[in-house]
């Protein structure tokens, strides 16, 4: 996954939330975008767009922003860093098996989920599905665990442990079927885990998802109108031939795509704007 793209009204305010909180590095701040991210790797893109309306919590969209981190101190930093600076804004945590995730608000109604990977080896896979559970998972232990020295001398300064990626994104759609035929069948990723017709999750390459799309504040939204919030996914491929296949697929189920060379552009059936684009 590539960065996720934000709309926002605040950007001096979602700059601080996201740099400050998540503890991610602003890499280019040019006008009206803002790019956030650790290292060369963009991780959120901030577009200000003062002129635009918050969205209907029923409304389809981003359901959450996902970052992996590297190592569990890492994470353990920026939950720390992000609890010392903008307390109001956690929601909550979970052991899902796979991860050990961390969820927060942002201060303009975005979800947000930190997270840590475990090793592979110990997902459990039957029949294609991976897994997953939501098992309550202490903020406070986590941090008493996992911070340490370092952690805590860096949440005091300000400074940044690890690496961090978007690890998968996470929408709220009107209904899981068309979900599964447009991000399955068309788009073609692999279904991983199901939740009946609440909940979809799927990837690419065996990694447990890289998307998921629930209906749990969202059955029945329609198409979105433009609004603040999500305005971007970004997919990353591994190679031209690998993008070049996707236009043809995308052309065979008539989905409308723009194709600028670089990037092959279209709208998931809920006016959610994917691109993607080959590695390098």
């Amino acid at each position: 996954m590539g960065a996720v793209t934000l709309r926002v009204a605040d950007l001096d305010g979602m700059i601080r939330y996201y740099r400050d909180g998540v503890t991610l590095e602003l890499l280019s701040h040019d006008g009206p975008v803002a790019v956030l991210g650790r290292g060369a790797t963009p991780i959120v893109m901030l577009q200000h767009a003062p002129e635009l309306k918050h969205a209907s919590p029923r409304d389809a969209g981003l359901f959450h922003t996902a970052i992996l981190f590297d190592a569990r101190e890492a994470l353990a930093t920026a939950i720390a860093s992000v609890a010392t600076r903008y307390p109001g804004t956690f929601t909550g945590s979970a052991d899902h098996l796979v991860s050990e995730a961390f969820y927060f608000t942002d201060p303009e109604g975005n979800g947000v989920e930190l997270y840590f990977d475990r090793d592979r080896s110990t997902w459990s896979w039957v029949h294609g599905t991976v897994e997953m559970a939501t098992i309550y998972l202490d903020p406070n232990g986590y941090l008493r665990d996992h911070l340490g020295e370092t952690g805590t001398a860096a949440v005091a300064s300000g400074d940044r442990l690890g690496d961090a990626v978007v690890g998968h994104v996470h929408l709220s759609v009107g209904d899981v079927a068309s979900a599964r035929e447009f991000y399955v069948d068309r788009l073609g990723f692999e279904t991983t885990a199901e939740m009946g017709d609440q909940a979809l999750f799927v990837s690419a390459g065996g990694y447990h998802h890289h998307m998921a799309m629930n209906t749990w504040n969202s059955r029945g939204a329609g198409r979105r109108g433009l609004a603040l919030g999500l305005g971007k996914v970004e997919i990353v491929v591994p190679t031209s031939d690998d993008l070049g296949e996707l236009g043809e697929r995308m052309a065979h189920y008539r989905v409308g795509t723009r194709d600028d060379g670089r990037t092959l552009a279209f709208d998931d059936p809920w006016a959610n704007l994917v691109e993607v684009r080959a590695a390098g």
